[in-house]
């Protein structure tokens, strides 16, 4: 059974996972079982459930108690809820609740490269990239247009951030992940050529080959390399990759948003 409390004193620790901590706090680098992250309105809470993650307390408006978070509390077991009116959380959270629920959840463990690269066919690989609302963006893409897993070198933001997750729509729990930790573009990169993928990379280069070539089509392990949002790839890591492709532009635009030019790349390049 669910212990409702009344939210009344912002400076209860209890409450610190949605009012205090950082986003880096609730990583917790130094102890990762211990890491928390926010999910945020039913839908995602519910996505996250279904894939096994661990709530730890929730935080609603009074309004959802017995309206769309009934559901949620029903599923979330013995864990507290915190609730109020929406003018009350949204001055404690510093922000307005979409769709007035919040969960603190516990995180996973991450997932090895070769466990995610395992079966799969198609990856999505991220560098550096750390506007949270592309990221996301680009997890939903991934997950929604034929991409079998995301790879992140070790500068992107963390994908369990909150508005990454909200962004997302849940995807960010539904589609296979983890860090490239042990070094970036090198020996990453080298690791996904052994693990039998051609690697692809997404930049403006005179040598380019448009994204609809049929040799990249033809490719039965592909890897397709993101940069970051203002400069691109970084030029060891394009030498590094077998082949560079582009989307062709019209109206004399030279580029898309990162998140933009990955859902093109993601459809156009997924395995048939």
């Amino acid at each position: 059974m669910a212990q409702i409390i009344e939210v009344t004193d912002i400076n209860v620790p209890e409450l610190a996972a949605f009012t205090r901590l950082t986003e880096a706090q609730l990583r917790n680098r130094l102890e990762p079982e211990r890491g928390l992250f926010i999910a945020e309105s039913p839908k995602v809470i519910g996505t996250a459930l279904d894939a096994g993650y661990e709530p730890k307390a929730l935080l609603m408006e009074h309004r959802h108690l017995e309206g769309q978070g009934r559901a949620i509390i029903e599923r979330c077991g013995d864990i507290p809820v915190y609730t109020g009116e929406r003018e009350v959380l949204a001055s404690l959270t510093g922000y307005a609740l979409t769709r007035g629920v919040l969960c603190a959840m516990g995180r996973k463990p991450q997932p090895t490269v070769e466990e995610v690269c395992n079966g799969a066919r198609r990856l999505a690989v991220l560098e550096g990239i750390v506007d949270t609302t592309n990221v996301g963006a680009l997890f939903r893409a991934a997950a929604a247009l034929g991409m079998d897993g995301i790879l992140l070198s070790p500068t992107c933001c963390d994908p369990l951030n909150r508005r990454a997750v909200r962004v997302s729509m849940g995807t960010v729990f539904q589609i296979p992940w983890t860090r490239l930790e042990e070094g970036w573009p090198e020996p990453g990169l080298s690791r996904l050529h052994q693990l039998g993928f051609t690697t692809v990379a997404m930049a403006l280069d005179d040598r380019a080959l448009s994204i609809d070539a049929p040799i990249l089509k033809e490719q039965d392990k592909l890897a397709i390399v993101l940069g970051t949002e203002g400069d691109g790839l970084a030029h060891d890591t394009i030498a590094a990759c077998e082949y560079t492709a582009c989307i062709p532009m019209q109206h004399g635009v030279d580029s898309l948003n990162v998140a933009a030019a990955g859902s093109v790349a993601f459809w156009e390049l997924r395995a048939r």
